[in-house]
C-alpha cells in the first residue's frame, strides 16, 4: 500500500470518528440571523427573542444544549444543507419552494400581516372596519399589494420607514398601520397605548428548518415542541413576547 493511500485511509478514519463523536454529543448546532426583534436579536451583547428562547426550551426538552451559529439570513438554508449546523431557526416561513430542499418542523408560530391601532380606537375592531380609513404602510412591502388587492377602499398612506408608519398612528394622522406580526408586537411591547387586532390579514407559518437526511432529528424536534406546548412553556413564551396567549 503506498503512502498516499495510507494517508487517505487515515483521514477517512479520523473523519468517521469525528462524525461518530458529533452524532453522540448533546449539542444542537443552530444557525440564526439575530437581527429581527422580537424573534431573534442581540440585547446587551446577548441573543434573545422568541425564537431564541423557544429553541432553548425545545433543546432542554430533548436533553440537549444549544450552540448558536450566527449567519446572514440568506446563508441559513445553504449553511444548513452544507452541514454547518443541524437546524436553522430565524423566523423562516414554511414555503413550498423551501420544502423542496429542506424539511421543516411542525409550524411553531403563525406570522403574517396584522393591523395595529390605538388602544382607545373604538371604530376599528375587525379587518372589515379598515375600509374607508387611513392606513399607513411601508413602501415596497407586501402590505401595499395586499391592501390594494383585498381592501381597495382603504386610504393608504405610504411611507419610507417602519418607524414613520407607526408614528402616524401615534399622532392620529393614520387610523391604523399594517405590517408584519412580529414587528407590530415588538412595537406595542415598547410603546403603551397601542394594540394589534386579533384577526390577521394573512397567515404565514414559521418553522424550524432541518436537513432532509436527518428525519430522526425532525421527529425528535416535533416531539419536543409538542411537549413544551403540553406543559405550558410555549404559552408562557408567546405571552411574554407577543402579549397574547398561545392560540
Amino acid at each position: 500500500m503506498n503512502i498516499r493511500r495510507q494517508l487517505l485511509l487515515a483521514a477517512a478514519a479520523l473523519g468517521l470518528g469525528a462524525a461518530s463523536v458529533h452524532a453522540q454529543d448533546n449539542v444542537l448546532r443552530v444557525g440564526t440571523d439575530a437581527t429581527f426583534p422580537p424573534m431573534e436579536y442581540v440585547d446587551n451583547g446577548k441573543r434573545t427573542g422568541f425564537d431564541i428562547e423557544l429553541t432553548e426550551a425545545v433543546a432542554k426538552a430533548m436533553g440537549k444544549q444549544v450552540e448558536w451559529v450566527d449567519i446572514d439570513f440568506k446563508g441559513l438554508i445553504p449553511g444548513l444543507i452544507s452541514r454547518r449546523f443541524d437546524i436553522a431557526m430565524s423566523a423562516i416561513y414554511i414555503t413550498d419552494e423551501r420544502k423542496k430542499v429542506v424539511d421543516f418542523s411542525e409550524p411553531y408560530y403563525a406570522g403574517g400581516l396584522v393591523a395595529m391601532v390605538k388602544d382607545n380606537n373604538t371604530t376599528i375592531k375587525k379587518l372589515a372596519d379598515l375600509d374607508g380609513k387611513k392606513v399607513s404602510v411601508q413602501v415596497g412591502t407586501k402590505s401595499v399589494g395586499y391592501l390594494t388587492d383585498k381592501h381597495p377602499k382603504v386610504q393608504r398612506i405610504e411611507v419610507e420607514k417602519n418607524q414613520e408608519m407607526f408614528n402616524l398612528v401615534d399622532i392620529g394622522r393614520a387610523d391604523a398601520a399594517v405590517t408584519g406580526k412580529p414587528a407590530a408586537y415588538q412595537y406595542v411591547r415598547t410603546r403603551p397605548g397601542l394594540r394589534v387586532l386579533e384577526e390577521q390579514l394573512t397567515i404565514e407559518e414559521y418553522g424550524m428548518a432541518l436537513r432532509k437526511d436527518t428525519p430522526e432529528l425532525t421527529k425528535a424536534v416535533n416531539a419536543a415542541l409538542a411537549k413544551i406546548k403540553a406543559d405550558g412553556t410555549y404559552a408562557a413564551l408567546t405571552k411574554k413576547w407577543f402579549s397574547a396567549a398561545a392560540k
